[in-house]
């Protein structure tokens, strides 16, 4: 995966990426699950059918490498803003900035939708996705929810700037 990132592709999922979705969810928190609790953990890591019940709210990207897909996130409107949930990197793509350019696309998404922020939940142990949140411009919030199933969480929202 050395070229990952000229190489990789992001694009509306399918419902042939179902399965696809459901693993790389599964591979990206594998390591934190002892962090969570266990229905935390289950609200996370979510099964092929909340994945395509996420796909029936809203538009879901993954992001491939040649025919795998090594990264996802979905999203749901929510008055004048965007919630993103779902948001994952395989581990063997991580530091390839393939979280990076899915947000961008979710960025591009909700500008064109005319959308005023994005906002997201994460827990307090993703040390590196609230970094990449922090660099896109995310910034912590004081709005909940604050637990996930007994799994601590917090806020971050980002305001999106009409262009000039």
């Amino acid at each position: 995966m050395s070229n990952l990132l000229e190489e990789s592709a992001i694009r509306l999922a399918n419902s042939s990426d179902v399965a696809a979705i459901a693993r790389v969810l599964r591979d990206a928190f594998f390591e934190y699950a002892p962090l969570y609790t266990d229905r935390g953990f289950a609200a996370t890591v979510i099964a092929d059918t909340e994945v395509i019940r996420r796909m029936s709210e809203g538009p879901v990207w993954v992001a491939s490498f040649e025919a795998t897909i090594v990264g996802t996130v979905s999203v749901v409107r929510k008055d004048d803003s965007l919630y993103l949930r779902g948001m994952a990197v395989s581990p063997n793509a991580r530091g390839r900035r393939v979280g990076e350019r899915l947000l961008n696309e979710v960025e591009m998404h909700a500008k064109r939708e005319g959308l005023r922020r994005l906002f997201l939940s994460t827990t307090p142990f993703l040390d590196r996705a609230i970094y990449l949140y922090e660099k896109s411009g995310f910034r912590r919030t004081d709005e909940g929810p604050h637990d996930l199933f007994g799994t601590p969480l917090f806020t971050m929202e980002k305001i999106i700037r009409k262009p000039t």
